[in-house]
């Protein structure tokens, strides 16, 4: 890598001031961090610092997303075919599933981080700032949550409003109060209603006779229980949307996030507690067949565990207190479930319920800090304290 550090440093003054094109330092400057840990150092003053920066983080949640991404990739070419032959068995041609896969997702990813990161360049141009790493893991997250047969089109106009209106009109990366990828997917289900509902999204092409329904899908419509087996929704083979289907690869990210920190498991814990609570009030009182689901369904159903692990974690939309960790995760279970259950005509309740709970994330944060000073203000008083 030596030759790619002597090429940057040879042509870095061309882009710094005095230079050809001291209008690109901030484009020039993302490519060499990217690659290189920055030199700058302070120059004042105390600071702690992590070998961790924010480009490494933002690689280790990439890297937490890519078992989702693999079965993700391989699903896609799986239901297509078995929508053509529903007795083609799982592993009958490997290769051929894997390859229809990566022709599917390859343009969605190339729409989400182009357009994507060319606005954060664009927006950090005019600002004279540095770019932002932040879009590097929402320009997966969105591809994950999206049906494998979304418009290109429609994926693009998504992403420009999840980017412009969700997060730079804030100030950019760390400003946002909802998550850009949610903002994405929340966008395109209000605007494009068609697809991003009903049964025949969530396959490629697939054949007219197939219904390929999600479990989702099947309990909406008044299903006593889904068709796809326990096993099918942990492995990930059933129709859904890209990353969201299976509970294994969600799973292994789930644990790189937790082992190096990065992951909240007290966000993670709590909105499966969340979940539980509900889906059990609901067997309890409830009078319908959805009601009657067994509350662990809803887990391993539609985007719930994917929401809880790489969506509600959000650092930046996320409760900040240990205290309002454990309330704003606990709501997210519980306004899935509930959103689900309740609204027939939303049978996903994750994306609305994470969104909703990053709008109030600050205010559980604010009564947690009050109620805390108050207890220390009567503690101290107790203890015989007096104003100064």
């Amino acid at each position: 890598m030596k030759w790619v550090r002597n090429l940057l440093d040879n042509i870095k003054p061309n882009f710094e001031k005095g230079g050809k094109f001291p209008w690109l330092h901030s484009t020039f400057d993302a490519f060499e961090t990217f690659a290189f840990v920055p030199k700058t150092t302070t120059k004042s003053g105390a600071h702690f610092r992590d070998a961790l920066d924010m480009k490494r983080t933002m690689t280790i949640v990439i890297i937490a997303l890519l078992p989702a991404l693999l079965i993700g990739t391989y699903n896609i070419g799986y239901q297509h075919f078995l929508s053509l032959d529903p007795t083609m068995g799982l592993f009958d041609d490997v290769w051929q599933n894997l390859w229809y896969g990566i022709v599917k997702i390859l343009p969605i990813l190339v729409v989400s981080y182009g357009v994507g990161l060319g606005i954060e360049f664009a927006f950090a141009q005019l600002r004279g700032h540095e770019v932002n790493e932040g879009y590097l893991v929402s320009g997966m997250l969105i591809p994950l949550i999206m049906p494998p047969d979304v418009p290109l089109w429609q994926l693009t106009i998504a992403v420009i409003f999840a980017v412009v209106i969700g997060k730079e009109v804030f100030g950019g990366t760390g400003m946002n109060f909802m998550n850009p990828a949610l903002l994405a997917r929340a966008f395109l289900f209000f605007a494009f209603p068609s697809s991003m509902s009903g049964d025949k999204v969530w396959i490629a092409e697939k054949a007219d006779a197939f219904s390929g329904a999600t479990p989702l899908a099947e309990m909406m419509t008044g299903g006593t229980m889904p068709s796809t087996s326990i096993l099918d929704m942990i492995i990930g083979f059933m129709p859904g949307s890209i990353g969201e289907t299976s509970v294994i690869a969600i799973a292994l990210g789930a644990i790189l996030l937790l082992i190096t920190g990065i992951g909240s498991w007290k966000i993670m814990l709590s909105v499966f507690l969340g979940g539980a609570a509900m889906g059990l009030t609901f067997n309890m009182f409830g009078s319908n067949s959805y009601t009657q689901l067994p509350f662990y369904y809803h887990f391993l159903m539609g985007g719930f565990m994917f929401g809880a692990v790489f969506m509600a974690t959000d650092p930046v939309t996320a409760a900040q207190t240990n205290r309002g960790k454990w309330i704003y995760g606990f709501l997210i279970g519980v306004m899935a479930v509930l959103i689900r259950v309740v609204n027939p005509a939303y049978p996903e309740g994750m994306m609305l319920s994470i969104l909703l709970l990053n709008v109030f994330a600050p205010l559980i944060d604010y009564f947690v800090v009050d109620a805390n000073i108050k207890m220390r203000t009567k503690r101290w008083k107790l203890k015989g304290g007096t104003n100064v």
